[in-house]
């Protein structure tokens, strides 16, 4: 889908470069100097006007956005006037002739429900007003339409109909990249939702009942615990930021260990080799703890002994390398590898899949989870984390309040 809208936006290009240029002789002659012929000129003031355009459009169409990008879109075009407007109203109107708002929206009933441009005369009673003429264009997402670019002008004229339609054929493409941008947005908060839900019941039933039995043979204790349980659970449901820093996702499994020790006591042994230099690394929020926690659930399970676990971060060059390592029951692989398609889900294997499949979407492919285990022989599993990648930038830490 990036791609062909990619394409689409260069063969988009010199249409506007020539409707651009054909506005702007018509409307005002410039002094072309030393930049070349002109339609070189035209091009480069185009590619450039069209990079200002942009990225308020990638935010969807509001009268914010479309504020701040009709002056642009205007200067594109080489018209008069342009508004644009969603389905109710006109959102912004840049140039003169203001007081065709009213009859634009009337006018917009018919390419509205099409999804068909369209071009009008308009009536005036304002001898001096050189809006006369208004071409409508839909702009469209996925076959539905969410507004119009409408350019106005003294007189009909078939190159800016030609124009007006590529302009907002390329606003429009700017529109759907903003709603994958949402969609996106909304897949990574409904994976964390995803994450939080998975804090078990059980997890949170035996962390209060551990507190509860140590309330009066041990009130410090408790409160100690209680503290912790706290802090954990604080730091599992907060609501800001998409990316933490590998310090305080370290915090909360600190936390939520302190929690699995005191139900477990000397059952459980937890070793930490934690390098300095990475702690400030950008990650996904809550993609560590769910690791830590299936460490925990299979280390455990079906064994009476001592389950221990090795929790390492090093520095890697560019990259921080982020170990978890179990001794307990460990996995069928074949088993693991169809957690990881999500064609199983067994208890505890949602977690590995959603840590997988987020930290495949932020950092690509190169950079899923690998897994390594065997039945009764463990799990290991290694993460891989850049420690810049262009919008990977920590909320900043959560403190107890």
């Amino acid at each position: 889908m990036s791609g062909f809208l990619a394409g689409l936006c260069v063969a988009i290009l010199p249409l506007l470069a020539a409707g651009f240029w054909l506005g702007r002789r018509t409307a005002r002659p410039q002094n072309l100097g030393d930049l070349g012929t002109p339609v070189e000129h035209a091009t480069f003031e185009t590619l450039h006007t069209a990079s200002l355009a942009a990225p308020p459009l990638r935010a969807g169409l509001t009268e914010e956005t479309a504020r701040k990008s009709a002056r642009r879109l205007r200067s594109l075009l080489g018209t008069d006037a342009l508004c644009l407007t969603d389905h109710k109203d006109v959102l912004v109107w840049d140039g003169v002739g203001g007081h065709h708002r009213t009859e634009i929206m009337e006018l917009l009933a018919g390419p509205l429900e099409s999804g068909r441009g369209e071009a009008f005369p308009l009536t005036c009673a304002t001898p001096d007003c050189p809006v006369r003429w208004a071409v409508v264009t839909p702009l469209t997402v996925d076959d539905r339409v969410h507004g119009a670019l409408v350019a106005c002008a003294p007189r009909e004229s078939a190159v800016l109909v030609r124009a007006a339609g590529e302009v907002a054929r390329w606003v429009s493409v700017q529109l759907e990249l903003a709603d994958l941008d949402q969609s996106r947005t909304r897949l990574i908060e409904a994976e964390i939702k995803a994450l939080r839900a998975q804090i078990s019941p059980h997890f949170i039933f035996n962390s209060l009942a551990v507190i509860a039995s140590f309330v009066r043979t041990d009130p410090e204790r408790a409160r100690e615990l209680l503290l912790e349980f706290a802090d954990f659970t604080r730091y599992s449901f907060r609501r800001h930021g998409d990316f933490t820093t590998l310090a305080d996702e370290l915090h909360a499994i600190d936390h939520y260990l302190a929690l699995v020790r005191a139900r477990f006591g000397d059952r459980l042994s937890v070793t930490l080799q934690i390098a300095p230099e990475v702690l400030p690394v950008a990650l996904p929020f809550l993609c560590l703890q769910p690791l830590v926690e299936n460490a925990v659930k299979h280390g455990l399970e079906g064994k009476a002994d001592k389950c221990r676990i090795q929790i390492t971060a090093q520095d890697a060059g560019a990259e921080a390398l982020v170990v978890i390592e179990d001794d307990g029951a460990g996995m069928d692989p074949v088993l693991l590898r169809r957690i990881l398609a999500g064609e199983d889900s067994p208890s505890g294997g949602i977690g590995l899949s959603n840590v997988d499949d987020r930290l495949r979407q932020v950092y690509g492919d190169d950079y899923g989870l690998v897994i390594e285990t065997a039945p009764n022989a463990g799990m290991k599993v290694t993460a891989r984390l850049p420690k810049y990648q262009p919008g990977v930038h920590s909320a900043g830490r959560l403190t107890r309040e």
